[in-house]
């Protein structure tokens, strides 16, 4: 996908981007940031249009039909007003190889919000998603790293790991914007004060930071008790069946649209999802190991003491 040197009439093109990574606050700094008066961010959450390279079928799936063409994304913007900073929020574009270089092209003066979380944490919480989404058939996660391996165009790629090359996914956007404009974030900061890390944003927009900040918890990490229960309420929901359809006819007849979405997520979180187990302690070890040349790159890199955050300290 290349980008127009020039824009589209009356085009309203973004000034920030929230870039990831998925399972790092970046759905609830998105809603926080919707609600500032000087910010406008569309409902789609995530536009994913810059990251085109990115095959759709590793990524987890989005609410909402995706921009085609550029002005098709400008249109996500247009009800923004002149005094509001317009953004958007798509965790693909820090994993994307091209997304940097495009955004640069449309909006060189762009600011670029990462949030970046613990590797092994990152890689557990991921991985529930994918399930949770059915973009990832093993519940395992033990298996489902040794099969994380996807061949797309003659390239191989990693469902996972690949995720976890930070400074080489930051090295691609501070080889085209400006330090001062990149904001980096660690998800550990965000947990434990949601409010100072959103007024910290919100001083790196140029917009007040002394509006009300109303604090959200979104997209909890839950497991997938059943793969096969999941399967059979998907299946009811979706009507494929004859007896599924039937029932699906009767619920829509005597449900309107709200009251049937409230009583999928109940069903869904009653019998298909639930809290997660506690991690296998000698795999999340392995991963340390895995990732700490990673986490000590990253630590020099933004000037922190990661391994000491993070527990790396007694990795070898």
């Amino acid at each position: 996908m290349t980008v127009p040197s020039e824009q589209p009439s009356g085009g309203r093109v973004p000034d920030f981007f929230i870039v990831g990574h998925h399972k790092s606050g970046t759905t609830a700094l998105y809603r926080m940031l919707r609600g500032h008066p000087q910010i406008y961010m569309p409902t789609l959450k995530e536009p994913k249009f810059f990251a085109s390279d990115l095959p759709a079928r590793l990524e987890p799936p989005v609410a909402g039909r995706l921009p085609a063409t550029l002005e098709q994304y400008l249109a996500l913007f247009a009800e923004a007003t002149p005094e509001q900073r317009a953004g958007e929020a798509s965790p693909s574009y820090l994993r994307s190889h091209t997304a940097a270089g495009l955004i640069a092209e449309l909006q060189p003066h762009a600011r670029i919000i990462a949030i970046l979380r613990e590797p092994a944490s990152f890689v557990r919480s991921m991985h529930l998603q994918l399930v949770q989404s059915h973009v990832e058939t093993e519940k395992d996660l033990t298996r489902a790293l040794a099969n994380e391996e996807v061949v797309r165009k003659g390239q191989q790629m990693r469902r996972y790991s690949d995720h976890v090359r930070y400074v080489e996914q930051l090295e691609r956007y501070r080889a085209v914007f400006a330090p001062e404009q990149m904001l980096v974030l660690i998800y550990d900061d965000f947990r434990a004060d949601n409010e100072a890390t959103v007024r910290k944003v919100l001083r790196f927009l140029d917009v007040d930071d002394t509006a009300p900040i109303e604090t959200i918890e979104a997209n909890p990490t839950v497991e997938v008790r059943s793969l096969r229960m999941d399967r059979m309420v998907r299946g009811l929901y979706a009507g494929k069946s004859p007896a599924a359809r039937a029932v699906k006819a009767t619920v829509q007849t005597l449900m309107p649209g709200e009251t049937k979405t409230r009583v999928s997520q109940l069903v869904r979180r009653q019998l298909v999802y639930g809290k997660p187990q506690p991690p296998d302690q000698e795999l999340m070890g392995e991963l340390r190991r895995r990732f700490r040349g990673e986490v000590v790159a990253l630590g020099e890199y933004l000037n922190r003491d990661l391994l000491s955050l993070w527990g790396y300290g007694s990795v070898d």
